[in-house]
């Protein structure tokens, strides 16, 4: 845990004190550092300053394999974390969304997770897999500060490893990830929540089979890749995040790319969650 918020953490069992923020020179640095964040407008940024400040005081940063996570580093973390959540109404209750877990543990690099498959014929298959990032259901998520601290240089690519598993965490919140996290009340201006999961699907599945098509034909007969990481044609789940990762560090290029997720997106993330569907 960082010095600076194992000091406020200790404080705060002992006093009734308000969360102190994000001294002024680190959140400078984290927004020179990611210049998707400094494009924010100015009362953006100091929402996304309050969020941060309560989400480090509410979690735990462990370094794995002698990894030292400095303030630095975790208010990074912290900042691109909150972003997803930055127009969802009183600090707290968005960070609600984030409240099945306490501990984000970060590698040096990628991490090599194994992994095992049961095929038709009930033969069990052990594998190893590289993971850039890890959301568990209900269980802390992990990160490779290699490809974090790349997230001002990645976003012109549209890619943010913890924009995308922290999407995940909101995914899973209603259960077992599958692409469409909870969706608020009157949805795009539906009425119950059949028809705002539908008005969802409506957009999401021919989006992703566009998508999938599109790298398949990459793969096989030499077309030109899609601008989006094609990580995103594996399943909806994964095309659901990789798909808000350009959202929020790109969005100039995702409008261009994809249009008709664009007003679906922004229905969610930019509209009041005090209630869901």
């Amino acid at each position: 845990m960082p010095a600076f918020w194992n000091r406020l953490r200790n404080r705060l069992r002992t006093t009734l004190a308000p969360v102190p923020d994000i001294p002024a020179e680190r959140w400078l640095a984290t927004l020179r550092r990611h210049p998707f964040l400094a494009a924010l407008s100015l009362p953006d940024q100091a929402k996304l300053r309050a969020l941060s400040a309560l989400f480090l005081n509410g979690k735990q940063f462990h370094g794995a394999h002698g990894l030292e996570v400095t303030d630095a580093m975790a208010i990074d973390i912290a900042a691109q974390a909150c972003l997803p959540l930055l127009h969802w109404g009183e600090p707290r209750e968005a960070l609600g969304w984030y409240d099945d877990f306490v501990t984000i543990v970060v590698h040096p690099g990628e991490a090599v997770a194994r992994r095992e498959s049961r095929d038709e014929a009930g033969v069990v298959h052990h594998y190893t897999e590289v993971l850039a990032g890890e959301a568990m259901e209900r269980g802390p998520v992990m990160l490779s500060w290699q490809h974090v601290q790349d997230a001002g240089r990645s976003a012109e690519q549209g890619a943010n490893v913890v924009v995308h598993e922290f999407v995940h965490k909101l995914d899973m919140k209603s259960g077992h990830a599958n692409g469409c996290p909870p969706l608020p009340a009157g949805f795009m201006g539906t009425s119950g929540g059949r028809a705002a999961y539908a008005a969802w699907w409506a957009a999401w599945e021919p989006a992703y089979a566009q998508f999938r098509e599109a790298v398949i034909k990459a793969e096989r007969f030499g077309a030109d890749w899609p601008w989006l990481d094609a990580y995103g044609a594996t399943s909806l789940t994964e095309f659901f995040a990789v798909a808000c990762e350009a959202y929020f560090v790109n969005r100039e290029r995702f409008a261009l790319e994809f249009p008709g997720l664009v007003p679906v997106l922004d229905a969610f993330f930019r509209n009041d969650h005090s209630s869901t569907s």
